[in-house]
């Protein structure tokens, strides 16, 4: 499967993970007048290759119906318009496309959201998961005495993250409210999953890859069981049922849903996906959701160039839409152990769709997306002795808190020593992961356990819990990349957070 958070998933690039990152966004200036001019006149060439775009344009049904004209003028097929929030999702061949519909009245940015091609459909990502079953049978009837012995569900002696958070404590005071539930905006999840259906909630959930939602049952669902199963393991992390089946998730009696947005035989996560996938949330409920990727097929989307300021306009518009509905989004950071408070970083990997092309940026200027848009909460990764994971983006002022997400070389004394983070994958089965993609889940679960305490809470009062309520280790004596207090640092932001203060608050 693609990236969902290191190439595509947020999830680690290990042998056994997925990787996640995000990035810091610009949101819109002041709003144009609505058109007064004519669209242009020259024909439209169609000789170029068929890509997506995204329009952004001054929101309300005038200005969008005006520039729907001009599209169509210009060659576009418009897929899907975002009146409130400005947002115009549109196909075209014609190469001079984004050029030409930017000297429209009322366009404010516009530019192609992938560098190759549309195709159908596609899903990526990086390393496979160690799945439950590779395990000794002298080490599951270990396990399984532990679990038995301790109250737990049968795989949790494995789970050393929930107690990492204090979650397993937690669940004793309060699972979570069944009027909370946290989207997976990902590769979709199976809902059929023994420890996930009785937590699915199948009315808000949807298929976005494209950019128009599909709300047909299971078509929520992972396109390929086998390569896209990174959004059931994030969804098991968040809420697996305490049911005497598998693992257990870190609020076990909230709900979930699954917003898919990963192209099949790819997983690639495209910006007009990511803007339904975040409208859609907003308009259905959903009080948080959960990003383990990037937004393809830039790494970091840098505002100098037309078609990647476009992009984190769009996805920019779309975020904050979701957050003045109540919707508090929550992203991993990225796996490549980079400093996104630095004053340059080397790109190596953009664009992922086509031929990428090694470029130096200034993560002042250019954003991984949706991690640093404002607003979004940024996770960091942590091993089971509470350092930073080895492959953890970090950043004095970047990340937000840190959560479990893994880590292969901090390995605890389990049954089955596996220092990654195991959770549902498709098919009933369960599997170890690493990544950041895997700590924004702990933290996606500690925001709904607030939630379902402090109901009547804004986003930003539930960032604010969050924060207030992690533990920070502190910096690692003589590692140079921990930089800041005790208080908040580049590796931990504010700290580790804490499920049981979030159900005691």
């Amino acid at each position: 499967m693609a990236h969902p958070r290191s190439r595509r998933a947020r999830a680690l690039a290990l042998p056994l993970g997925l990787a996640l990152t995000a990035s810091l966004g610009f949101l819109p200036g002041a709003a144009t007048a609505a058109p007064q001019g004519s669209a242009p006149a020259a024909a439209a060439s169609t000789n170029g290759p068929l890509l997506s775009y995204v329009v952004n344009t001054t929101p309300g049904h005038t200005t969008v119906g005006q520039v729907q004209k001009a599209i169509t003028k210009a060659g576009g097929k418009v897929i899907v318009a975002h009146e409130r929030i400005g947002v115009i999702v549109v196909h075209s061949a014609n190469p001079d496309f984004a050029r030409t519909i930017r000297t429209v009245p009322g366009v404010q940015s516009a530019g192609a959201s992938r560098t190759a091609p549309l195709k159908a459909s596609g899903t990526t990502d990086i390393g496979k998961p160690q799945k439950i079953d590779r395990l000794s049978k002298s080490q599951l009837r270990s396990v399984a005495t532990a679990a038995k012995a301790n109250g737990e569900e049968p795989l949790e002696p494995l789970q050393w993250d929930l107690p990492a958070i204090k979650a397993d404590q937690a669940a004793k005071v309060n699972p979570g409210s069944r009027n909370v539930t946290v989207g997976i905006i990902d590769t979709g999840v199976d809902d059929t999953h023994p420890d996930l259906k009785a937590n699915f909630s199948a009315k808000q959930s949807a298929n976005c890859v494209g950019g128009v939602a599909d709300t047909s049952k299971g078509s929520w669902r992972p396109w390929d069981p086998d390569e896209d199963y990174h959004g059931t393991h994030v969804a098991g992390t968040i809420a697996a049922a305490r049911n005497g089946v598998g693992v257990a998730g870190v609020a076990p009696g909230v709900k979930i849903s699954a917003i898919k947005v990963s192209e099949p035989k790819t997983s690639l996560f495209y910006a007009e996906s990511v803007v339904c996938a975040f409208v859609f949330a907003a308009d259905h409920g959903v009080a948080v959701t959960n990003n383990s990727y990037y937004v393809d097929p830039w790494m970091f989307n840098c505002k100098d160039d037309a078609d990647q300021a476009a992009i984190i306009d769009a996805v920019g518009r779309a975020a904050k839409y979701a957050q003045g509905k109540g919707v508090l989004n929550i992203a991993a950071a990225g796996n490549s152990n980079l400093d996104l408070a630095a004053d340059k970083l080397t790109d190596s990997g953009s664009p992922n769709d086509s031929t990428p092309v090694e470029r130096t940026i200034s993560p002042k200027t250019c954003w991984d997306v949706p991690t640093q848009l404002p607003g979004t909460v940024t996770v960091s990764a942590t091993g089971v002795h509470q350092a930073k994971s080895f492959y953890s983006n970090y950043g004095l002022g970047q990340i937000d808190v840190a959560a479990p997400g893994g880590d292969s070389k901090q390995v605890p004394e389990l049954p089955a020593k596996n220092g990654n983070i195991l959770s549902t994958v498709p098919g009933g089965d369960w599997a170890f992961l690493a990544g950041t993609s895997m700590a924004t889940p702990h933290v996606a679960g500690v925001a709904a356990l607030l939630k379902s305490t402090h109901p009547k809470s804004s986003p930003q009062e539930i960032q604010w819990l969050l924060k207030q309520q992690a533990d920070n280790p502190g910096c690692p004596t003589g590692d140079a990349t921990c930089t800041g207090t005790k208080q908040i640092n580049s590796h931990y932001g504010y700290g580790i957070v804490n499920a049981l203060d979030a159900v005691k608050s």
